[in-house]
């Protein structure tokens, strides 16, 4: 299954993506970049800047480690909504992968999967209005993620 992330709000995509993997069908999340984080955008970079100053003071190796690409981050929001001390929440997580952009050529090799010729899900149902909002990559791009 392909999900286009392109103008979907963060938390219900990654819900569904969630529910699909855990269901067990492979998950693809093309243009996570545009994916939506809704809230007033000065709160949203604020939470995420305060997130970067969470830090292990003992042992620098062992994390937190805090995503900065977009693809990452966004994999991160679904990791987050599995259940991670399980099995199958482990399991669910290895078949979700998440791009930025739409590498049509990467995901042919790699998966097998068209995306010409595979329609990609859009959470029309799941979609609400927005006041205000920032995308995965604005946020990215300001707690200094180079992609």
């Amino acid at each position: 299954m392909i999900v286009d992330a392109k103008g979907q709000v963060l938390g219900r995509m990654s819900s569904f993506v969630a529910k699909k993997a855990l269901l067990g069908e492979s998950v693809i999340v093309i243009n996570a970049e545009s994916a939506l984080i809704s809230g007033r955008k000065e709160a949203i970079f604020q939470q995420n800047l305060d997130k970067l100053e969470i830090r292990n003071k003992g042992d620098m190796t062992k994390g937190p480690f805090h995503q900065k690409r977009p693809d990452k981050f966004v994999r991160k929001v679904i990791r987050g909504m599995l259940p991670w001390k399980k099995t199958r929440g482990r399991e669910a997580y290895k078949r979700v992968m998440v791009y930025v952009g739409s590498p049509r050529e990467e995901i042919l090799k790699k998966h097998g999967v068209d995306i010409n010729k595979e329609k990609a899900e859009k959470i029309e149902s799941k979609r609400k209005g927005l006041n205000g909002y920032a995308t995965v990559g604005e946020v990215c791009r300001f707690i200094g993620g180079k992609w």
